[in-house]
C-alpha cells in the first residue's frame, strides 16, 4: 500500500498531465496515472489526449489490456473525482475503474456542480469496495489547469 508521500508524488505527476490538456469550455482538464503494486507507472493519460470527448482515466486505461493482471493491485491517481455520468454515450470513469478491477483511487478534489449537479463517482467507487483517498492539500494545484472554466475556487 503506497504511503502518503508516494500518493503526493504520483498526484503531482497527474497534475502535470492535467496541464497538457487542451482547454475546452465545457470540460475539465484532468490528469490520471495508473501505478502498479510495485510502485511503477503502468499508464498515464489526460483529458482530450486522443479524442475531444476523452476523459483522463479513460485515456490511461485505454493504454493497457482490459485483462491486465497488474490492475488488481494498482492505484489510479486522478486530479478530479472520476465521473459518475457522461453526457455522451460513453461509460463513466467510475464504472470503468470498477470494471478494470483497480482497488484504490486517489483524487485531489471532488467534482463541483459545474456540469453535473451531483457527481457520485466517489460514492460509487466506495460502494463497489474501492478504497478512495482524497488529497485536499493538492486540490488548488489540481484546479489550476481548470482556470479556463472560471468560478472554481
Amino acid at each position: 500500500m503506497p504511503d502518503r508521500d508516494q500518493d503526493v508524488r504520483w498526484m503531482r505527476r497527474a497534475i502535470e498531465l492535467a496541464g497538457l490538456c487542451p482547454p475546452a469550455a465545457g470540460a475539465y482538464s484532468v490528469g490520471a496515472v495508473i501505478v502498479g503494486a510495485d510502485g511503477s507507472e503502468l499508464a498515464a493519460g489526460y483529458s482530450r489526449e486522443a479524442d475531444p470527448r476523452e476523459h483522463a482515466e479513460e485515456a490511461a486505461l485505454s493504454k493497457l489490456p482490459a485483462n491486465d493482471s497488474r490492475l488488481a493491485g494498482a492505484t489510479i491517481y486522478s486530479t478530479l473525482e472520476p465521473c459518475s455520468q457522461r453526457s455522451a454515450s460513453r461509460t463513466p470513469c467510475a464504472q470503468r475503474i470498477i470494471k478494470a478491477g483497480i482497488p484504490r483511487v486517489v483524487i485531489a478534489w471532488r467534482e463541483p456542480s459545474l456540469f453535473v449537479d451531483d457527481c457520485i463517482g466517489y460514492e460509487q467507487l466506495r460502494e463497489a469496495g474501492v478504497a478512495v483517498v482524497e488529497l485536499p492539500e493538492l486540490a488548488e494545484d489540481a484546479k489550476k489547469a481548470n482556470r479556463h472554466l472560471g468560478g472554481l475556487s
